[in-house]
């Protein structure tokens, strides 16, 4: 099985690859295309949630958070 990994965009959305399964709050699974990357909203304002619509940069969202070392 590939590996799934999330990458947090700057001022942006998440970015979902690999083989994954979106499920809303009722157990519902939302279609995705084949494996191809999904965008996830992080600014809130979206019209197609969960997925980014690109309205953050409407918005002027703004948020680069970085992991801490260890």
């Amino acid at each position: 099985m590939a590996d799934v990994e999330i990458k947090v965009r700057d001022n942006g959305p998440y970015k979902v690859t690999g083989p994954v399964r979106l499920i809303d709050a009722d157990g519902n699974v939302f279609e995705i295309e084949g494996d191809r990357p999904i965008a996830l909203c992080r600014c809130g304002q979206s019209r197609t949630k969960p997925f980014c619509d690109s309205s953050h940069k409407e918005t002027g969202f703004q948020s680069c958070p970085r992991a801490q070392g260890i």
